[in-house]
């Protein structure tokens, strides 16, 4: 009895989990997954507070929410995820949801779901300036770096232009620590979503001293994350976007952290709205990259 007893207790933590929105109106509380490096997408300021595109995104539609359902109180609590946890994190309820970097591809949907696409990505390879780098068949012999739980590499490996090049893979725990790999010379190129290399390029003290070069690897859909089966927290999150979308707010968030001076140095990350990218917004989807 005590067996079952504890089997009951835990489905109905599980069903807890999956109601996101009740899970909310209960504890007047989310919890938000963010990064400490994912270039202006989600990224932290400093003094525990953490800002990016998708960030200022899910703190928007969270207030959506809040206000359709007459909420008086919610508060937002912020979780770090890394590539190696995010997913572990969100199924277990730690995080409700991931407003980091997450590309939306099908292998991705048996662990997560996803909102509409709000950028697009491509996904090349940064390298020192004076490395004279700049395509993939120069990496030959080379070590290349790139984060644990990404797909980056793998890319790089399925593309026609590596037939034949032998480089040598290498892994840092998160992209600040590919990026220091790169930076000391104990890597030749960082492979990684385009954003990302310029967010952490743009903190750099020499920022010249790198380059995004060599051929695009893949272009891909990212979105904000969150469980499976909620099909009600899904809807209020894409009502929320797709009204920002069409009344231009998207665009503008977008403008105010890719294009503008940003938190805390006032850098530029310097990377207006890609075609892919207005095109997801023009006409609003959550397709899966395969």
């Amino acid at each position: 009895m005590k067996l079952l007893s504890c089997i009951g207790m835990l489905l109905l933590a599980t069903a807890a989990q999956a109601n996101t929105l009740a899970k909310m109106a209960e504890t007047a509380s989310v919890t938000l997954g963010v990064r400490e490096a994912s270039g202006a997408l989600s990224y932290m300021i400093g003094d525990g507070r953490y800002g990016g595109f998708h960030v200022e995104l899910c703190q928007r539609v969270l207030a959506d929410i809040q206000k359709a359902r007459g909420w008086p109180k919610l508060e937002i609590k912020y979780q770090p995820l890394t590539s190696q946890n995010r997913f572990t994190l969100l199924r277990n309820g730690a995080v409700d949801i991931d407003c980091g970097s997450t590309t939306h591809n099908k292998a991705r949907e048996k662990e997560a779901a996803f909102a509409l696409t709000t950028y697009v990505e491509e996904v090349r390879m940064a390298v020192r300036a004076d490395s004279g780098i700049q395509s993939i068949a120069q990496l030959a012999g080379r070590k290349v770096v790139t984060t644990v739980g990404t797909t980056s590499v793998q890319l790089m490996r399925r593309h026609e232009r590596a037939a034949g090049v032998g480089f040598k893979e290498v892994f840092g725990k998160d992209h600040a620590e590919s990026f220091e790999l790169l930076e000391s010379g104990r890597a030749a190129a960082f492979v990684m979503d385009v954003q990302v290399l310029a967010g952490l390029i743009t903190k750099t003290a020499n920022p010249a001293a790198f380059r995004i070069v060599g051929e695009v690897l893949a272009v891909a859909p990212i979105a904000i994350m969150f469980r499976r089966d909620d099909a009600p927290f899904k809807q209020a999150v894409d009502d929320s976007l797709r009204e920002m979308m069409k009344s231009g707010e998207v665009a503008r968030i977008y403008d105010k952290w890719f294009v503008q001076p940003i938190p805390p140095a006032g850098t530029r990350m310097g990377l207006p709205a890609s075609a892919a990218t207005k095109a997801a917004w023009a006409q609003p989807n959550d397709k899966a990259a395969d």
